[in-house]
């Protein structure tokens, strides 16, 4: 049986869009997602609804849509406003208050999105200060940026942004998705990852925490000596059993946050 035909509303490049269409694909991020009955689901860019349609197959408890289009909210709300558990909100992701919504959900949240590319690290942090009321997020993202957030120290993808997830969550990298899953087809393939939120962050995260990682990456052919000049001292950074001759992207995050312990820097550096 085939699955019904997506309104068809013309992709915006302002916002990044890429509609996912293929049913198989549809069908594996279901399967990864695996909604149970009475758990609230948050969908972020649902485009013209074809997982929507998916995810509202399942027993679910609630689905909330975040859609910054609004032409594409009308398109969703006249196709859905008819089911309890779907709630629409036309707003822009990145202004949403997560922990809210999950105050009025009663529970914590699921997410998943096919998340646009041209925010999609902004978009990440952002949901990160709601850890606390976040499950877990099921993400498509462009392969080379969930490359980098399952990276491990050495690699070659390892770097600010697989440092600054590490206390929040374990990420698990689940499969590729090629160009033709979606309309149009983006220039690169995608991938699909799963994270899960710790119940504690993997160590308790220094308020220069964000700031030694951010000044460590921007100068990734730097010895951290040099990278963290100004910082902190190779005595602080040998302190913390980190040769000061290393590059950044051999250190791993409990390392990075053992050296922001010795640096004082306002609290709001902190990603929390």
């Amino acid at each position: 049986m085939m699955p019904p035909r997506s309104p068809h509303v013309r992709p915006r490049k302002r916002f990044g869009q890429h509609f996912l269409h293929d049913p198989a694909v549809i069908e594996r991020i279901a399967a990864a997602i695996a909604p149970r009955p009475g758990e609230a689901l948050v969908e972020i860019g649902p485009g013209r609804g074809a997982l929507t349609r998916r995810l509202l197959q399942c027993d679910c408890g609630t689905l909330d849509a975040i859609e910054i289009d609004r032409d594409l909210a009308a398109v969703l709300h006249q196709e859905w406003s008819g089911d309890a558990r779907f709630t629409l909100h036309c707003a822009d992701a990145l202004r949403v208050d997560f922990g809210d919504l999950a105050r009025q959900r009663g529970q914590s949240l699921r997410v998943v999105g096919n998340l646009p590319y041209n925010i999609s690290t902004p978009l990440l942090f952002h949901l990160l200060e709601s850890a606390r009321h976040i499950r877990d997020l099921h993400v498509m993202l462009q392969r080379e940026v969930i490359a980098r957030m399952a990276a491990m120290p050495g690699d070659s993808a390892y770097g600010r942004l697989t440092v600054m997830l590490s206390p929040w969550v374990q990420i698990e990298r689940l499969f590729d998705v090629g160009p033709g899953a979606f309309q149009p087809p983006p220039r690169v393939w995608s991938a699909l990852a799963r994270l899960t939120v710790r119940p504690e962050p993997a160590f308790p995260v220094s308020a220069a925490f964000a700031a030694i990682v951010a000044a460590a990456f921007s100068h990734r052919r730097k010895t951290l000596r040099n990278a963290l000049r100004g910082l902190a001292t190779p005595e602080q950074i040998a302190s913390c059993g980190v040769d000061p001759s290393v590059r950044p992207e051999t250190v791993s995050p409990a390392l990075f946050n053992a050296i922001a312990g010795k640096v004082e820097l306002p609290a709001e550096s902190r990603l929390s």
